[in-house]
């Protein structure tokens, strides 16, 4: 490791406030660098929201902070220690296998992000694994927590994208990569499980202190602030699992250790967004019994805020107070649901029988494995009168007989409201994403980057950044897939 020199421009990086938890919430590491690693990608946008020097932005003098081949005196890069459940079995000390915490930048807002790196080497948590990501892990992961931020969905953030033609073994060799990741917290579900478990309720205290001081200050008020504070956390979690619901993301891996305090969607694996509608789709090939699956999710979320909350009870002090905390994901997802729903379908008020309308949809999706993206899109451009929209809607669902009735009863319940056609068409568009990261889509970008060519992944990145606008020269990019997509399966092997 060497100092930066001076003559270049540096990251602004700031030392990470997790550090002052101590010695027993972390690791020292050093990143093992990669073999001449070289930029596949940069996120300008979020660069720049970083104050990141313009002089990194357009060169690769940034590529040895952002790989951890230079390390500056302000930086002491940490690997954290937490436990879990997967796959709903307690597994035990887990921690950043390959996660490395650099420190922290000031973004535009004047909040305060850490700077993370995924596949810079063993930790000592990397269980005999060797701390690597692999470049197809990678890029998905890059491209799929920018497309969720374009559909705003809260997640961590991808600033950079490097790779390197030194290989690690998974089912086969694969060329290995870097993933620089941005959140205001990489603390997860799993590090309070980690204390709770060992009974070292003063460590559980200092870490949930920690989280209110910095990331709940408006907890800190309440009568019982770690009560308050389950009670937030269970609502952005279930707001979170809402959006992913509306937007037809599935996850593949909602172990409690994958699972934000701050609701962030995190640790892209082995995701998929819906296409040919399934409400038991199963996008983790490594998912033999459906435990994530998109119609599970809901459920999975709130027995992970259990999880959560059953790690709170020392320090609550009274286990009523912490199942009235708890039901607060219940409710909040109802809430959630029906308001996405009613921006899905367009309508501004809720009466009485919405819910069968919306349920009744959603059984003809499942009925006639209409694609969930295409379907809520072109219902957007639904008129009073029949139209070519009414044609393209038919085609997607095979010519389905229940759905002329459908569209009557849903024509009929839409034209109750003061809305015209332009006024709730715009904003169906701003509620129904044309653009998705499907998986042949990935796939593709990923194939290509293989062969050394990362124009893909660039624009993909640029159209998904956008995903509500029409962007005509992407057309091709809102299509079906092709049929050897359904041959493409992801596992929790990255």
């Amino acid at each position: 490791m060497t100092d930066i020199p001076t003559h270049t421009p540096s990251l602004p990086l700031q030392s990470a406030r997790f550090l002052k938890l101590g010695k027993t919430f972390y690791s020292d590491v050093t990143p093992v660098v990669l073999t001449k690693p070289y930029r596949i990608a940069l996120n300008e946008e979020l660069a720049r929201s970083l104050h990141v020097p313009d002089a990194l932005i357009s060169s690769s003098h940034a590529i040895p902070e952002l790989t951890g081949e230079q390390i500056s005196s302000a930086q002491t890069p940490v690997a954290t220690v937490y436990s879990g459940h997967q796959f709903g079995v307690w597994a035990g000390q887990l921690g950043d296998g390959r996660a490395m915490l650099l420190g922290e930048m000031t973004d535009s807002e004047q909040q305060r992000q850490e700077i993370q790196l995924k596949g810079a080497g063993e930790t000592p948590y990397s269980r005999r694994a060797d701390g690597r990501a692999v470049l197809r892990s990678s890029v998905r992961e890059y491209l799929c927590s920018e497309a969720m931020h374009g559909l705003g969905i809260p997640t961590t953030r991808a600033l950079h994208l490097s790779g390197s033609k030194q290989y690690a073994m998974r089912e086969q060799p694969e060329t290995t990569a870097i993933v620089t990741r941005v959140a205001p917290s990489f603390i997860r579900f799993g590090h309070f499980e980690h204390f709770y478990y060992q009974g070292r309720i003063d460590e559980l205290k200092q870490l949930a202190d920690f989280v209110l001081q910095h990331y709940y200050p408006q907890c800190l008020s309440a009568e019982n602030p770690y009560a308050e504070l389950l009670g937030d956390v269970a609502i952005r979690t279930a707001r979170l699992v809402a959006q992913w619901q509306a937007s037809g993301f599935m996850h593949g891996v909602l172990n409690t250790d994958n699972m934000s305090v701050l609701g962030l969607t995190l640790d892209y694996g082995p995701f998929g967004f819906m296409e040919a509608f399934n409400h038991d789709h199963i996008c983790n090939h490594s998912d033999h019994q459906g435990r994530y699956s998109y119609r599970n999710q809901p459920a999975i979320g709130q027995w992970n805020v259990f999880a959560f909350g059953q790690t709170l009870v020392p320090l609550i002090n009274s286990v009523e107070t912490t199942e009235q905390a708890l039901d607060n994901y219940k409710s909040a997802f109802e809430q959630h649901w029906q308001q996405l729903c009613q921006a899905k379908f367009g309508l501004e008020t809720v009466q009485e029988n919405d819910a069968n309308l919306f349920n009744e949809f959603f059984q003809l999706l499942q009925d006639h494995r209409a694609d969930f993206t295409l379907s809520f899109r072109t219902l957007s451009h639904l008129k009073n009168e029949t139209t070519t929209s009414d044609d393209e809607l038919f085609a997607l669902f095979g010519g389905a007989q229940a759905l002329p009735d459908w569209l009557q009863r849903y024509r009929e319940r839409y034209q109750t409201e003061n809305r015209n056609d332009s006024e709730r068409n715009a904003a169906m568009l701003a509620a129904n994403p044309k653009y998705i990261l499907r998986n042949y889509l990935a796939q593709i970008a990923i194939e290509k980057a293989q062969q050394d060519d990362f124009s893909e992944i660039q624009r993909l990145h640029r159209i998904l950044q956008n995903p509500f606008a029409e962007q005509p020269e992407a057309e091709a990019y809102a299509s079906l897939p092709p049929d050897w997509a359904g041959d493409l399966c992801v596992s929790c092997s990255s």
